[in-house]
């Protein structure tokens, strides 16, 4: 089960999906408020949190009466796949966590790789102005500056995404603390970072990684937070060389 991450859709996992597909049944979707979902299922009180999104996970598993899943999040979905696994960990064989943080705020000896000021600034700039927001993080997001068609592309895809839906979802993701429910995940779990992330420096993959009992740790030779885009090969052979094992 892949699950993308902020301003994002199913669409973006397609790199990574190729390599995936002779291998595994792959089940895509997209968050409600991004891509193609339906746009009436849309509530902002529910999706103010996490747990929304984590409990939407566990609707479409029962939906297709699905187990023994490898959930694969990306970045803010990652915590989703923590949040679904800690309330049911029945329908879950494993996790990938993907380019994950459980806080992007910086708190006391913890280094989530922003200040306050710095996330206040990031919201108050997307709400403002959501393309031009869009426009100015995608490559820094992304970085990748010697493939810029896809720093195009994640631009494209976070323009897709209703403003209105997008600036929820961003609060929710910048804003969330999911550092204690780390330690309620009782599967197994890989968590893949790349080397050089601006959104989750590696200070994050580790802190993840100590925090997950039994967990495993694994450091792309990628740079920026979207690997599935930038450095498919390497990244659908992480996640096979898991899932295959678990």
């Amino acid at each position: 089960m892949l699950a993308h991450g902020f301003g994002c859709d199913q669409h973006l996992w397609r790199l990574v999906e190729a390599r995936l597909a002779s291998s595994f049944r792959l089940i895509l979707f997209d968050h409600v408020g991004c891509g193609a979902s339906d746009p009436t299922a849309w509530d902002p009180e529910r999706y103010e949190a996490l747990q929304g999104y984590a409990d939407d996970i566990l609707g479409i598993l029962d939906e297709l009466d699905e187990h023994d899943v490898t959930f694969v999040g990306h970045s803010v979905a990652a915590m989703m796949g923590v949040l679904a696994a800690a309330t049911d960990p029945s329908r879950f064989a494993s996790l990938v966590l993907l380019t994950p943080s459980p806080c992007y705020l910086d708190q006391g000896d913890y280094r989530g790789g922003f200040s306050r000021t710095d996330i206040d600034e990031l919201l108050d700039s997307l709400e403002s102005n959501y393309l031009g927001w869009s426009r100015a993080m995608a490559p820094v997001i992304m970085g990748a500056p010697d493939q810029p068609e896809l720093s195009d592309e994640l631009t494209e895809s976070f323009c897709r995404t209703d403003p209105a839906c997008a600036r929820v979802f961003a609060r929710t993701t910048f804003l969330s603390d999911n550092r204690a429910d780390l330690a309620r995940v009782s599967v197994p779990t890989l968590v893949i970072e790349c080397a050089h992330d601006t959104l989750a420096p590696r200070e994050v993959g580790a802190y993840v990684q100590q925090r997950i009992d039994g967990s495993e740790l694994v450091t792309l030779d990628a740079v920026g937070h979207c690997p599935q885009l930038s450095a498919p090969d390497i990244t659908a052979q992480a996640i096979a060389a898991f899932a295959g094992a678990t």
